[in-house]
């Protein structure tokens, strides 16, 4: 062999779109493509920042639209990249599999550039303070309502309300942070997302990321988005799904009257009774020490400033109230977009697809805004989940138009109706649930 024929570089890997897919998961191997690069994530996903689940979501399929959404420095991303590059897609395959609409996904990516280019993506950074200064305003009433007002129950009361608002509120702000929506650079909104969901909630930020991104990477997809992992142990939830388990008799509760008890074991119990507890086995499990320092300034905070006039158990029984108040609060914004929508397993559906079936919209307004910390705009935020939260509403005629033009529905409902079509879809699933228990 000369020395010209042993220089030369590697001879360029092609592959089928039935081989990528051989490697979903189900077999030791696990490879993806972005932009018809095909990668082996095999080992790297047990190193992904954003956890090794979310980006195994996407094992066996293209994921050229998700690593857009999620990343804001691609540049930096796409060196780390390479090491995992095995090849490319064959020049006679498409560029992504034949469950997708391609109009579609270029279309897409047209308004993605769009968007881009009229600077949607760049944040107002006196928006994020100022929403950060109300919430520390909030918590500072909060305590001097019981200095100056006593610990009565009215005064004491009163101060749950506002420690609840402060809780859902820094929750929708850590989502920003957590998004990486405010700053340009990865780092500061770590640190920011750390400082408000750890400090100001008492939560995890590693937690978080572990949850949501897999929500936002398959929403509403059976076993690739927690947030539907209560079917079926205590709801059967969407059409498709809850017929099934009624075929194969299965019956975990009475799902016939989901619609009832989910007043129960929705609203007032999902933070008291379960994350208030869970997060902090996750932490120590997994070793994440770091958040369990940020958790703990919440702890020691909460009881060094309501100690004095409270006690012990006057501080346990805040704490729990305001639990329970944000818990109602959280779960009615949260759900009122999704669990009305379509569920099912993944359908491997291109990105505005499997957002838009997924996911609803409540109208804007001033209240409704912050009410939802402006989740009322979820499915803007779902295509663009780096967006920051003040623009949602310019982009969404775009993204109105983009819908309109293929067929697929944009649902807008008014904020009480939202609330109401949880109750409905459970209702609705859990009677179907029910018709093919007794009939098949």
């Amino acid at each position: 062999m000369d020395s010209e024929t042993a220089t030369q570089a590697p001879t360029q890997r092609y592959f089928t779109w039935d081989e990528v897919a051989q490697r979903s998961g189900h077999t030791a191997e696990r490879w993806l493509v972005i932009d018809r690069k095909v990668y082996n994530i095999s080992e790297f996903c047990r190193r992904h920042p954003g956890g090794s689940r979310v980006i195994s979501h996407y094992a066996g399929q293209d994921a050229t639209d998700p690593f857009v959404a999620f990343h804001i420095d691609k540049g930096l991303v796409r060196k780390y990249m390479n090491s995992l590059l095995i090849g490319e897609l064959s020049p006679e395959q498409p560029s992504f599999e034949p469950t997708k609409n391609k109009e579609l996904i270029d279309e897409f990516r047209e308004l993605r550039a769009t968007v881009e280019r009229m600077g949607l993506m760049k944040a107002n950074h006196v928006f994020f303070l100022l929403y950060l200064l109300h919430i520390l305003l909030l918590d500072v009433a909060a305590w001097l309502t019981l200095w100056v007002f006593g610990t009565s129950l009215v005064p004491f009361l009163l101060c749950a309300v506002l420690l609840g608002t402060v809780q859902a509120q820094a929750g929708w702000l850590q989502h920003d942070f957590g998004h990486l929506s405010v700053f340009s650079t990865s780092t500061w909104n770590h640190l920011l997302h750390h400082f408000v969901i750890g400090h100001l909630k008492g939560a995890p930020a590693s937690w978080w990321n572990h949850m949501h991104f897999q929500h936002h990477a398959k929403p509403n997809c059976l076993g690739k988005d927690p947030d539907i992992n209560m079917h079926p142990l205590f709801f059967a939830l969407g059409k498709i799904l809850s017929v099934e388990l009624g075929k194969q008799k299965k019956k975990y509760m009475p799902y016939n009257h989901q619609h009832k008890y989910f007043f129960l074991i929705g609203p007032p119990a999902l933070l008291p009774l379960y994350f208030q507890w869970y997060i902090f086995y996750f932490v120590i499990q997994r070793k994440k020490w770091v958040d369990l320092a940020w958790m703990i300034t919440f702890y020691a905070r909460l009881f060094l400033t309501y100690w004095p006039f409270l006690g012990l158990k006057g501080v346990l029984g805040l704490f729990f109230l305001v639990r329970f108040l944000e818990s109602h609060w959280f779960v009615w914004v949260t759900q009122m977009n999704h669990i009305p929508m379509r569920i099912d397993r993944d359908r491997n559906m291109d990105w505005v697809s499997i957002q838009l079936h997924a996911t609803c919209n409540v109208h804007k307004s001033a209240f409704n805004d912050w009410f939802s910390g402006h989740l009322n705009f979820q499915i803007e935020h779902h295509l663009f989940p780096t967006m920051p939260r003040h623009n949602y509403h310019k982009v969404a005629p775009l993204v109105q138009s983009l819908c309109a033009k293929h067929g697929i529905e944009y649902q807008s409902k008014p904020l009480l109706a939202a609330f109401a079509d949880i109750i409905y879809s459970l209702k609705e699933s859990g009677q179907l649930w029910l018709d093919a228990y007794l009939h098949q």
